[in-house]
């Protein structure tokens, strides 16, 4: 049973599931992942709580993992990128988490996309934790992000915008920050935000769904 922690957001929970879905090669219902969807939008912001060294979210993340294993899950998606943040704390509960940055970079792997710059775009607190740069740099990518001008005015709003349901003004500041990346060597863009993939679909240079790219690696492992 894979047990998916959600919330956060919710649009970002259900496009996983979506996702995770439309990816598996079932051809009846019985072919598909049993799953558990815990989405708890109460989990305090992931993004406010890094800045502020707080850990606020972390009480609530584990109890939902702890909800996710009384419900018989013993494998754990978290459609969250920053939330990752947290990771080795959640993983303390015994219970095995995909890690959504290494479904990244399996991603890159399968798609040849090897040796190159590639620009990561993300909330705040996911670009400046470096929680891709420090995995994806010894993996022997050089990762590149938005300015912190950019991040501030272009990345952090557009999310708000995407939960605001306001998609169209929340692409057209993504591409605003995809085009910047792309003119400073980018060959390809990860987005390392689970709310990025409901707006951005199609772009000049390969496009790395961390949304996909988890629903691959859980579906990989359930074969």
């Amino acid at each position: 049973m894979l047990g998916v922690l959600g919330g956060m957001g919710p649009a970002s929970s259900a496009e996983f599931m979506v996702r995770l879905t439309y990816l598996t090669p079932a051809k009846t219902d019985q072919d598909h992942i049993p799953t558990v969807l815990w989405s708890d939008p109460r989990i305090p912001d992931r993004v406010t709580s890094i800045e502020n060294n707080d850990d606020l979210p972390l009480a609530p993340l584990l109890e939902g993992i702890k909800g996710l294993q009384l419900s018989g899950c013993d494998t754990i998606a978290i459609p969250c990128n920053s939330a990752h943040f947290w990771y080795d704390e959640l993983v303390k509960l015994g219970t095995p988490i995909h890690h959504i940055v290494h479904s990244v970079s399996d991603e890159l792997l399968n798609r040849d996309l090897t040796n190159i710059t590639v620009g990561i775009l993300g909330s705040k607190g996911t670009l400046n934790s470096c929680l891709y740069q420090n995995i994806l740099n010894v993996k022997g990518w050089q990762c590149i992000i938005p300015s912190l001008d950019d991040i501030d005015t272009l990345v952090q709003p557009s999310i708000k915008l995407i939960k605001d349901n306001r998609y169209d003004e929340a692409e057209f500041l993504l591409n605003k920050s995809i085009d910047k990346l792309i003119s400073r060597g980018a060959k390809a863009i990860v987005l390392g935000c689970t709310e990025f993939p409901l707006v951005i679909k199609c772009c000049s240079v390969p496009v790395i769904s961390s949304v996909d790219s988890l629903a691959k690696s859980i579906i990989k492992t359930y074969k």
